[in-house]
């Protein structure tokens, strides 16, 4: 069950916009709750266009999480490398890792559960997954095969000895040549689907490296030292750099271009799970990347 509270700034609000904004629920899976009778305003039923007003109270009773288990797809997956313990893919921009509402097909999981068998640590509907990407970021994610490898390489990301490298291209003239960001990342206090830099977030440190400059782009690349969700996206944005095309933290030009931010995971290094052995694998950012990139080198 969850409660929302009524401040001024959110009267006359539409009530299905309202839990949206306030919370992690979609505004039209909130528009089904209260259809369904899952949501009452001040103890009495509403419809979806009830409006609120400061100091009403909003009660969500979640239905029973149903079981849902992810299905094997035979979708194409470019593989960098795999073994026996571990399977490196480099992710297509647009493809989500893993399945979720409204996303329970056509994921990477989904193809790579037609490909082998994964760690079953994380459970049916994310096996393998030790680190993820956002859905519109291309590049290398590792994934593991077996749970032992899971634990291992887990461990190696909690503990700071995995590489991550990352290339973008970020809006305005960057001056220094290198630089880092630590400032800790939390849920945005207003909006829920959003990440920001906030006072108690957790810690999160990105360090990143000017590669080139043209006057009102710079390309960058970046290096995790956390991995907090939309770290990089945040961190650049909270320095007056967003990236490009960034539907989210992006400038209003980007986030109504439909095409996707210019983040990729270009290099990711870790110690074998099995073996020890330090691996490291790169890969090129995609054509669309390339290609606004030697458009910008034109110029």
């Amino acid at each position: 069950m969850e409660t929302l509270n009524i401040t001024a700034q959110e009267q006359s609000s539409r009530l299905d916009k309202f839990i949206s904004d306030n919370s992690d629920i979609s505004r039209s899976y909130a528009a089904k709750l209260i259809e369904d009778g899952c949501v009452t305003l001040n103890g009495s039923s509403v419809t979806k266009k009830s409006k609120v007003a400061a100091g009403d109270t909003v009660i969500i009773k979640l239905p029973e999480p149903q079981e849902i288990e992810a299905k094997p797809e035979n979708i194409p997956l470019d593989i960098v490398y795999e073994d026996d313990s571990v399977i490196v893919v480099n992710k297509p921009q647009g493809m989500v890792v893993h399945p979720a509402a409204g996303n329970m097909t056509g994921t990477l999981v989904n193809g790579l559960l037609y490909h082998c068998t994964l760690s079953s640590i994380n459970g049916a509907i994310r096996p393998g997954i030790v680190h993820r990407i956002d859905k519109d970021t291309s590049g290398l994610l590792v994934v593991a095969k077996t749970n032992e490898a899971h634990e291992l390489l887990s461990a190696q990301l909690k503990e700071r000895k995995a590489l991550r490298k990352y290339v973008c291209i970020v809006h305005g003239n960057i001056k220094e040549d290198e630089g880092t960001i630590d400032k800790p990342i939390g849920r945005h206090p207003t909006d829920r689907k959003r990440m920001a830099v906030i006072e108690g977030g957790r810690e999160a440190v990105t360090h990143y490296k000017v590669l080139e400059r043209f006057g009102d782009y710079t390309y960058l690349e970046c290096t995790l030292e956390t991995g907090r969700t939309h770290q990089i996206r945040v961190h650049l944005a909270s320095i007056g750099h967003n990236i490009a095309g960034d539907p989210v933290y992006g400038i209003k030009k980007d986030r109504d271009s439909g095409k996707g931010q210019f983040l990729h995971a270009k290099t990711i290094g870790f110690a074998h799970p099995k073996t020890g052995e330090l691996m490291e694998f790169s890969a090129e950012p995609t054509d669309a990347f390339n290609a606004f990139l030697n458009k910008l080198r034109k110029r």
